[in-house]
């Protein structure tokens, strides 16, 4: 059994092309389909994908990372060759490291950041709902599970973690001297938007408001904060009441354009504007970095913030490497074994055979009034004659070396003395 993962991630792509591969987990199960129907046999696969990597496991009869990759290169409209640049390829017992390194926080911009290993769960929910899912996979992800929560709880490698959320409060203190006399907008109303409303709201703006698709999602985030919640078509309309605008959203285009924000800063009079687009893709025109009043930041743009305390948790990397290493040789292990499946079914099936075929005849023998302990006496004669037929087969065998090659394997298998 072959297992392999493709990725790009926030070493080895630029942002907006990261954003080309970016797959919604509500969304995931066309995607997982497409993907297996893309490979040659029945495959396992699930996608992981994030603001900061995307990532492709797969597992099956034999090794088809061309196939993954020539899949999610057309999925984002990209020449294989080009996309190639910027992924990473692993195989067998590297690709079960990284998934452990990846839900352990140590891949992350973050190093230890906690949230990867929720979305990696939600993967794995998506894809097992998909029927993507089969035991090697899920032999994998129950151990990246298994061993993420044990570096959490025997490291200090999440110790002093400065979150997203946490890295744009800071950033956007550091444009207002009080951030209780700002007004916030968050665009969206998902995991990452209510974790950055809470770093926010613990500040006390002086006002919150919540712009969702959904309007009873944003009502219930809203209602948390003590916020309003506003409809997405009136964002344009209402940009310019507020200090601060963070936006993250599952949209496949631009929410706010660079047209709006110049309308907004005109009736803002020009006062400044931060914002913060943790979406991939991009919710925020990239030309809005341009416009002297605005401080836009996207998820890479805070990595240097993101990265403070980092000195802190490297004393634990070590610690968490060591047991990602056991980790690893208990999957490779595992894997190893599972390859033996097959023969050991057919040896089962061969010996269950054997076995039904001396029961048939000993039974005829007892029907036609044989001594029992004959009949016993020939099946177990016949068993063990069928057991060694092939064993004595390859003991008679004219070549010299597979003789002696033979003779080894039966005194392992069957001369062996009892512990």
């Amino acid at each position: 059994m072959a297992v392999w993962a493709l990725g790009l991630n926030h070493n080895t792509a630029p942002l907006d092309l990261r954003g080309r591969f970016a797959f919604a987990i509500d969304q995931m199960g066309p995607s997982l389909t497409t993907l297996r129907n893309s490979f040659a046999g029945d495959s396992e696969v699930a996608i992981l994908s994030t603001c900061n990597r995307t990532e492709i496991y797969g597992a099956g009869t034999h090794n088809q990372l061309q196939q993954t990759l020539a899949w999610l290169a057309q999925s984002g409209g990209v020449p294989m060759d080009a996309l190639q640049g910027h992924t990473y390829e692993l195989s067998e017992s590297e690709a079960a490291r990284h998934a452990f390194r990846v839900a352990s926080g140590l891949d992350s911009m973050v190093l230890g950041e906690p949230q990867i290993l929720g979305q990696m769960k939600d993967a794995v929910r998506a894809a097992s709902e998909a029927g993507a899912l089969g035991t090697t996979l899920n032999q994998l992800f129950q151990r990246t599970f298994a061993v993420a929560k044990e570096v959490r709880s025997s490291t200090e490698i999440g110790a002093h973690s400065i979150s997203m959320a946490a890295a744009a409060v800071r950033l956007a203190g550091q444009l207002f001297e009080d951030l209780a006399e700002t007004r916030v907008l968050f665009v969206g109303a998902g995991e990452m938007v209510e974790l950055c409303a809470t770093h926010f709201a613990a500040k006390h703006p002086k006002s919150l408001a919540i712009a969702n698709r959904t309007l009873e999602r944003g009502e219930k985030l809203a209602l948390q904060f003590g916020g309003e919640v506003m409809r997405l078509s009136d964002l344009p309309q209402r940009l310019h009441a507020f200090d601060i605008v963070v936006s993250c959203t599952a949209s496949t285009l631009p929410l706010i354009g660079l047209g709006a924000v110049e309308r907004a800063l005109r009736q803002r009079k020009h006062r400044p504007m931060f914002m913060v687009d943790l979406a991939v893709p991009r919710d925020i025109e990239p030309e809005v970095k341009s416009l002297e009043d605005v401080y836009l930041y996207t998820v890479d743009d805070l990595s240097e913030v993101v990265q403070t305390g980092q000195a802190n948790r490297q004393a634990a990397v070590a610690q968490a490497e060591a047991i990602i290493d056991v980790g690893v040789q208990n999957f490779a292990q595992w894997l190893e074994q599972r390859s033996h499946v097959p023969l050991i079914q057919q040896l089962n099936a061969q010996t269950e055979a054997w076995r039904n075929a001396e029961l048939a005849r000993a039974r005829k023998l007892l029907a036609k009034g044989d001594d029992v302990d004959a009949v016993l006496e020939a099946m177990s004669r016949g068993l063990t004659q069928k057991m060694l037929h092939g064993a004595m087969a390859e003991l008679h065998a004219s070549d010299l070396q597979a003789r002696e090659q033979a003779r080894h394997a039966i005194e392992h298998f069957f001369l062996r003395s009892k512990p």
